[in-house]
């Protein structure tokens, strides 16, 4: 499963990187990038949560 952070949607607020610190982590820029783009197996329920729950809709987790 890979994770990727659309960094022109991104606003910042957060969210992901505090359901699955595993995945996403803020940046310097301020906004958040996905540290681990190869989701780790068992990590794989959060960083969907956080994707389902980021707001503007910048994080995309697939096969």
């Amino acid at each position: 499963m890979k994770a990727h952070v659309d960094k022109d949607t991104c606003i910042g607020c957060g969210l992901c990187p505090s359901i699955c610190e595993a995945v996403f982590e803020m940046d310097d820029d301020g906004k958040a990038v996905a540290k681990n783009p190869d989701v780790p197996s068992d990590n794989e329920d959060e960083a969907k949560d956080a994707e389902a729950s980021c707001p503007v809709s910048a994080i995309s987790v697939s096969e």
